[in-house]
């Protein structure tokens, strides 16, 4: 019977302990406030540090997205070269210089060329642009138009599809522009004989985000350079974007490439003409 007591003591000691080392366990299993401030204060930091870099591979992909359009536009154009013989005229009846100019772009001629034959076919040429005619069709919103790391809400501009992209009219940056010297020119066609200064060195289209005139329609989407590279007034076209230090640019020969903004001026004037004679050469 001593025996049997002894062990039956020993025994709830042995529980009695278990459970204190039970209790002092649960204890430690859970976080303290300041482990869990710690926590919270680790992982603001990681994403503070991881969010640039996935801002940064995001605007990548949208360039390169904006750049596959420009080359979309490119091969509409050759296409429309091989077809025509020529580049499609920059705008047709220009205003104030037809006081009731038709002033159509360029970029409404070479719908065909990017599989947009149904607007292309909406659009009454017989009439102005901003006619009644061609509100609805103008009204028409084309993807291949559009760099999308433009910020915008509203798709359209004054009721009309908006364009991030602009024709060349040549530059003024270290001359007047008179004759225009660029590829899309007003009430005139340029084509390949014309380019003498080569087509992998003259810019034809050019990133103009945002502007003022921006719908594709609407001829007033040409431009002569006059400024550095996304360094223009807001109320003036020029080559600008929302991309970090530079601009995409189409080429006469098909080809669209990243402009840095920090180019040389008169590189730049010199790739905005088509038959200045000067000798460029890459990387610029």
């Amino acid at each position: 019977m001593h025996s049997f007591g002894f062990s039956g003591g020993k025994s709830m000691l042995a529980i009695r302990s278990a459970t204190i080392r039970f209790r002092h366990f649960r204890r430690r299993a859970g976080f303290t406030l300041v482990e869990l401030l710690v926590v919270i204060a680790i992982i603001g930091t990681l994403v503070g540090l991881l969010l640039p870099a996935v801002q940064a591979a995001r605007e990548a992909a949208r360039r390169m997205q904006c750049q596959n359009r420009l080359h979309q536009i490119g091969i509409g154009l050759h296409n429309y070269h091989a077809a025509f013989n020529k580049f499609p005229t920059g705008v047709v009846q220009p205003r104030p210089l037809w006081p009731r100019g038709k002033e159509f772009a360029w970029s409404a001629f070479v719908l065909p060329q990017i599989e947009q034959t149904s607007v292309w076919e909406g659009i009454d040429f017989g009439v102005p642009y901003d006619d009644p005619k061609n509100v609805d069709i103008a009204a028409s919103v084309i993807d291949t138009y559009i760099c999308p790391s433009t910020p915008r809400s509203n798709y359209l501009l004054k009721g009309r599809g908006v364009t991030d992209y602009g024709g060349i009219y040549g530059e003024r940056i270290v001359s007047r522009n008179d004759p225009p010297s660029g590829v899309m020119i007003h009430d005139r066609a340029i084509g390949f004989r014309d380019i003498l200064d080569g087509s992998s060195t003259t810019i034809a289209v050019s990133e103009d985000a945002a502007f003022p005139d921006g719908q594709w329609i609407n001829g007033k989407n040409l431009f002569d350079q006059a400024f550095q590279i996304n360094h223009a007034p807001k109320f003036e076209n020029d080559m600008r974007s929302f991309h970090p230090q530079g601009v995409n640019g189409l080429f006469a020969d098909g080809s669209a490439r990243f402009l840095t903004d920090s180019m040389d001026l008169k590189v730049l004037a010199s790739i905005c003409t088509r038959a200045g004679k000067e000798v460029v050469t890459e990387p610029w």
